[in-house]
Order: C-alpha cells, then structure tokens, then sequence
C-alpha cells in the first residue's frame, strides 16, 4: 500500500466528538505526527480503556447531557462524527457556547453523509446541488451541516462539512472478507441499486486535507470513484478468498432493519472532483478492488506472524 499522507499544517490540538472506527485512525495518525488529541466516547469505562491504549485525553459524553469538565482549553481543530438526534448536532445542543468563545479554535469538520441528497434514481449527486433529504437521517443530517456553518460564520473558524460513502476497512465486520469469513455476508438483489463506498483512512486522507485548505462552508462528497451495485465487492472478496458468493436474496423478501430499507431506498453517484480539484486528493484505494486487495494482504500478514 502506498504511504498515507501526512499532514501538511502545523501540529495542533484535535478534538474529536466520537471516537469511533474512522476517527480514531485518524487520531491516531495526527497523534503520531506530533498533535495533542482529545475525544468522546459514550462509556466511562472505554474512556479509561482507549486513554490507556492510546495516550489520549478521553471524556464521556452521551449527547444527553455536556461533558462533565471543561475539555476545549488549547483546541484548534475539531471533528465531529456523532450523529444528530431530534434536537440537533449533540456537540451545538451542549458546547455551541463553549466552541464559540474557544479562543485557539480555527477549523471545524463535520462528518455528515450523501442522505442529504435524497433518491437521485443513479444520477449524480454534486456539492453545489440543493440538498432533498427524502428521510429523517437526511433531514437531522442536513439540519447538523447548516446549524454548524451558521455557528461560525462571520468568524475566523472554518467549518467544512464531508458527506461520506459507505464506509470499508479493515477489521471485524468493517469488510466483505471478514463477513464471508464469518457467514454474514448477503448479497441483496435490487436491480439498478448503486452507491460509492469509501476506505476508512482516505476518509483520513481527505480531512487532513481539509485542514490543509480551509474554506469556510467548504461541502465535500467523500467517496471512491465507482459507484456499484452491493453486490460486486462481495464477489470479488469471494474471488481473493477463493470461495463461492452467497446467494442473491431479492430486496423485497430481503429481512432488513429501517436504516438498512431507508439506505436502499436511495440510488445515487456521488461526483468527487472536488476532493480532487480543490483539494488534492489522491484517493489511494480509488476503488473497492484495492481497498479489499489490501484488507487481504493486511489479512495475510497478520496470519504469518
């Protein structure tokens, strides 16, 4: 695999609202380049594991209430990647004040998703177009990126929202190949259902970016450059692995939860020459194929030692 970028800003202090799968490699990444990193979890005791594991200042915060003591005190970068509820971003519910008069404060990045965009029947879904939620996710979602700019306008802050494709990566259930190792993998059969997909660190790639090229109010679509049917990863993890494909279930006799039925219910390709043009990405798993290639080989080198 090609060396990950590193980043082209000066070290700062990140604060990240949710360290989940995809912040946390990034964390770790800014971590190892010199930065101070700071971050929420739901649970105070994963707040003294992953503190432990990682060296990091670890708070609770749940999004029911502000975190207990005040954690924004040097912070110049923040990422917030916790979903909206009903009453908002949960950061803005708790800590819009707070954030606001934090003095070091320069960028923030919020992770938001292409259910902004609605059902665009596979044509193409761009920046520049009017948001059409056709869901509640979409709607908090575009509700989260429009409360977020509005906070800072007419500051010195930049705010860049990331409408990110589904997410792939190594580990335990973040891939094709694990869910075939592990008899989980379906494969739903929708015909003409697309969607573009995305590994975890060019997601990583793409922030440390932003950062680099702040634009205040600045929208991006975070995704490879295939939009394909849910099918076609997992026959080629099949291929790498050398076993057979699970059956195609039809979507209509298909056992999906809501959000799962909600995401089927939107077919769209997410335009990324923004990333490209304005920011400078060069995705390093342009596709699914090297993407799952390297979670193989990730999977093979693990297995030799």
């Amino acid at each position: 695999m090609p060396a990950l970028p590193e980043p082209t800003i000066p070290a700062g202090h990140v604060f990240f609202f949710g360290l989940g799968y995809t912040a946390l490699r990034l964390a770790r990444r800014l971590k190892s380049a010199g930065w101070r990193v700071s971050g929420t979890v739901r649970d105070a005791g994963k707040a003294v594991d992953l503190a432990a594991a990682e060296g990091m200042d670890v708070h609770v915060f749940d999004g029911a209430g502000p975190i207990a003591r005040e954690p924004f005190g040097g912070v110049t970068h923040v990422v917030d990647s916790i979903p909206p509820t009903e009453a908002g971003a949960p950061p803005l519910v708790h800590h819009r004040a707070d954030l606001s008069i934090c003095p070091t404060l320069r960028w923030v990045g919020y992770l938001s998703t292409p259910a902004v965009y609605g059902d665009r029947q596979g044509g193409w879904a761009r920046e520049d177009d009017a948001p059409t939620p056709g869901s509640v996710r979409g709607e908090r979602r575009a509700a989260a990126e429009r409360a977020w700019i509005a906070t800072f306008d007419g500051t010195n802050v930049a705010v860049q929202v990331f409408r990110i494709a589904g997410i792939y990566g190594p580990g335990p259930g973040r891939n094709p190949v694990e869910a075939l190792r592990a008899g989980t993998a379906r494969i739903i059969d929708k015909p003409g259902q697309v969607f573009n997909r995305i590994h975890v660190d060019d997601i990583g790639s793409v922030l440390l970016s932003g950062m680099a090229h702040a634009r205040h109010g600045g929208t991006y679509n975070v995704a490879d450059d295939e939009a394909c049917a849910s099918a076609d990863p997992i026959r080629f993890a099949a291929g790498l692995l050398g076993v057979a494909p699970p059956e195609p279930i039809a979507f209509d006799s298909a056992d999906l939860s809501p959000m799962a039925r909600s995401f089927y219910a939107e077919c769209k390709r997410l335009d990324t020459t923004r990333i490209k043009e304005e920011l400078g990405v060069v995705l390093t798993f342009p596709t699914y194929r090297e993407g799952l290639a390297d979670v193989m080989a990730r999977r093979d080198r693990s297995s030799d030692t």
